[in-house]
């Protein structure tokens, strides 16, 4: 059973800074603030795994949760909504 991380819910956070005035980000912002904010490398993995493009929130959680099963990380870092 894999235990949680200490870095469980920063991708939440990332998500919530992101979408706290905006409706619409692209990668690059997603990017730029996860290296703002020094995330993991097994973080930074999931978000470079986003294709081009821009997001609604709705969009960008399912990219990023899909991210996360594929590694077998929900448990470990836990999904975004």
């Amino acid at each position: 059973m894999a235990l949680q991380s200490e870095d469980y819910g920063l991708l939440q956070r990332l998500v919530d800074t992101l979408y706290r005035e905006k409706t619409v980000v692209a990668r690059l912002d997603v990017i730029i603030l996860a290296e703002a904010l020094d995330f993991p490398a097994d973080l930074c993995e999931i978000i470079t795994l986003l294709p081009p493009g821009r997001y609604g929130r709705q969009r960008l959680c399912d990219q990023m949760n899909s991210a996360i099963s594929g590694h077998g990380w929900g448990m470990v870092y836990g999904t975004v909504e």
